[in-house]
């Protein structure tokens, strides 16, 4: 159940990014074809006001169709006219008009071109595939010569539309963080809230409501007890606690090690802080992810950081573990990932969003289009370092599981 919780919960992430570059493409005229959580193929889909909704098989991501991302350019009528022009030779003049059209950058001829194309397409006798395949490209260059084309709109609209996906998946991170802030995450007691059931902490009788006076003789306020515990190397600790009134003198017991730590197995009670100093908790732990994620970066140019590197398998495993140790728990994860989901994508490589902002700038800054042949060679770069990523993390994956 706990790993349904967790998919779900990542799906959710996915979401609030592509909502971000929906929400925001929309807002500045560039009205996206499709939205779509999870990749192709679609188990579920429904067209409203000309956008098409979905939910695909493969819930590894998402994405936002919007119109004409690239100029057009010849390539485009190639790929999708092959199989048309290979049962109805008689198409290749239609082919060539709009080939030469877009090749001359003339776009009020290509958009004649284009409809000429589609009323030959209707009286040929295509099979379905074929007629698909030129629709589906037809209808992309229709959208690449519109006047909501991306390509078109100035480069801080684009900036905007791209980078609102990781500021949306931000923006979740910090009001997750400032509602944990703001219940008994925000700031610890002395007050046992929970016990771990087999812990040293319940073999040596701590119980929940115990208030913790001091450990090995010293006095402890609430920010003192985790560090004297993880400090003590596995060295037997004397705990007295106040429990009804009365003060009560644990039999020593030792630390046990856990993630690197040394833990007695129990949960201090919390208290939550007023919204001013959850927020600007929020953001300082804001600060401390980001740049604890760019030294793992730096760390894996190195070859030092590969071992902080997971993959979808290890984040759903993740917070699985994190939903079985109650609802905090969980959010405080999912707002990890959320954080973690913007700061990776605002990488500059293709076909990441931060590629795709560089190269907005890119443009902005010469007065004209990059070619379409250098948007795929670096595409092509960017899939490749990703998908090393991404073989990284599933190893690391593998070899915490097994």
């Amino acid at each position: 159940m706990t790993i349904l919780v967790a998919i779900i919960g990542l799906g959710l992430l996915v979401f609030i990014h592509e909502l971000g570059h929906f929400s925001v493409s929309l807002a500045l005229g560039m009205r996206p074809r499709r939205f779509y959580v999870g990749f192709p193929p679609a188990i579920w889909k429904t067209t409203r006001k000309g956008i098409e909704y979905g939910v695909g098989a493969i819930p590894l991501g998402g994405f936002v169709k919007i119109p004409g991302m690239h100029r057009p350019a010849p390539v485009d009528v190639d790929a999708g006219s092959a199989r048309a022009l290979h049962e109805a030779p008689s198409l290749g003049g239609a082919v060539s008009r709009l080939r030469n059209a877009l090749a001359a950058d003339d776009h009020a001829a290509a958009r004649d071109a284009l409809g000429v194309m589609r009323s030959l397409a209707a009286e040929r006798q295509l099979s379905p595939q074929a007629a698909s395949a030129l629709e589906k490209s037809l209808d992309d260059l229709e959208d690449a010569l519109g006047p909501d084309a991306y390509w078109r709109a100035p480069t801080w609209k684009r900036v905007a539309v791209i980078a609102a996906g990781p500021a949306a998946n931000i923006v979740l991170a910090l009001v997750l963080f400032t509602g944990l802030y703001m219940t008994s995450v925000g700031r610890a007691t002395t007050e046992v809230d929970h016990v771990s059931s087999g812990s040293p902490a319940a073999s040596a009788g701590l119980h929940p409501g115990d208030t913790i006076v001091s450990i090995d003789d010293k006095h402890v306020e609430a920010d003192d007890i985790s560090s004297l515990i993880s400090g003590s190397d596995g060295k037997p600790l004397t705990l007295v606690v106040a429990r009804h009134g009365t003060l009560v003198v644990l039999p020593a017991t030792s630390a046990k090690e856990s993630d690197g730590r040394y833990r007695l197995g129990f949960v201090l009670a919390g208290v939550g802080l007023p919204f001013g100093q959850a927020l600007g908790q929020s953001f300082r732990l804001t600060g401390q992810v980001t740049k604890e994620i760019g030294a793992s970066l730096g760390r894996l140019v190195t070859g030092s950081g590969r071992k902080d590197i997971s993959s979808p398998v290890g984040i759903v495993q993740g917070s699985s573990d994190a939903a079985k140790q109650g609802t905090e728990s969980f959010l405080f994860v999912l707002g990890l990932i959320s954080l973690s989901i913007a700061l990776l994508n605002l990488l500059p490589l293709l076909p990441l969003d931060g590629g795709h902002i560089v190269f907005a700038v890119a443009e902005g800054m010469r007065g004209r289009a990059v070619r379409r042949e250098i948007y795929e060679r670096v595409s092509v770069v960017g899939i490749g370092l990703v998908l090393v990523l991404f073989l990284i993390g599933l190893t690391n994956d593998i070899g915490r599981l097994s």
